[in-house]
């Protein structure tokens, strides 16, 4: 999960470059503002909607978003700890645009439907780790599975080809334990700067996800790895004990570098991610 530092890290940059002042930062990241991402080339028309999931613990409000025409493979989008809100869906969007049919998800559906963050990516965080925190592995592990079965069901959805997933801080680990949830549809899996992929416990997500036949790619931001510098070592170790093709690297991005609407938003190095989860659908997806 994301912390309170890296906000104040940034804050402390920006006002030392001159940049902005404390009181425009907060008023930047209380609006909400999301960048435009750049436009897909050779787009394919999309249709989107808003949706509801039953799982066993109830009803998850989410956005889903597919080619207007034919199937598609799958992909299932966790967003990070400031949840389902415009930035992840102009993700789902174009991704969708890219030729796959996408579900974004409200992880935090049992207590709140989007928006779970009052104020956005500028929401602070003590506020919305009670959410974050009191998602178990049972739950992401049950929440997967009927997410995945609802895509299934979706006649947008190639049922020939595997599906993808996709996490961000706090979904990275989800989406590996989505792939150990599901692990004969699921085919890729993209973490990017995903916090506690790697713990000591015996059911660590990086240990779960190593039991699958999936894909992977992992993005670790620059100031994750200074302060576990180790962990991409083990990813790496792991997945080649596995025998499984994982694309391990260090980005120059700060934690939380890819959403458009993020304080850290690096749009040069979200969109060195984009190209390698393209990448990676396009060869476990096809």
């Amino acid at each position: 999960m994301c912390d309170q530092d890296h906000f104040e890290e940034d804050l402390q940059e920006y006002e030392a470059r001159g940049l902005v002042t404390r009181r425009e930062f907060g008023a930047l990241l209380g609006a909400s503002v999301v960048m435009l991402l750049p436009q897909v080339a050779n787009a394919v028309a999309v249709t989107e909607s808003d949706v509801n999931v039953t799982t066993p613990d109830g009803t998850a409000d989410c956005y889903f978003v597919h080619p207007a025409n034919g199937t598609a493979p799958g992909v299932l989008v966790w967003p990070d700890g400031f949840g389902l809100r415009p930035a992840f869906r102009q993700m789902g969007k174009r991704l969708a645009e890219s030729g796959y049919s996408v579900l974004v998800v409200n992880p935090f559906y049992r207590v709140k439907k989007a928006p779970t963050a009052d104020a956005g990516s500028a929401t602070p965080i003590p506020q919305l780790l009670p959410l974050a925190q009191a998602l178990t592995e049972t739950t992401q592990m049950t929440d997967a599975k009927a997410f995945i079965g609802w895509l299934d069901r979706q006649s947008s959805v190639a049922r020939n080809r595997k599906v993808g997933t996709q996490g961000y801080c706090m979904g990275g680990p989800i989406a590996f334990r989505t792939a150990a949830a599901v692990p004969d549809r699921v085919g890729a899996v993209a973490s990017f700067h995903g916090g506690g992929l790697v713990t000591e416990m015996p059911n660590s997500p990086h240990l779960q996800a190593a039991k699958t036949k999936a894909q992977l790619l992992i993005a670790i931001a620059a100031n994750d790895d200074m302060r576990s510098p180790n962990e991409k070592n083990v990813l790496k170790e792991t997945f080649a004990k596995a025998k499984l093709p994982a694309e391990i690297e260090v980005y120059t991005g700060a934690h939380g570098w890819c959403p458009p609407d993020s304080q850290v938003y690096n749009e040069s190095q979200a969109e060195k991610a984009w190209s390698r989860l393209l990448a990676l659908y396009g060869k476990a997806l096809a």
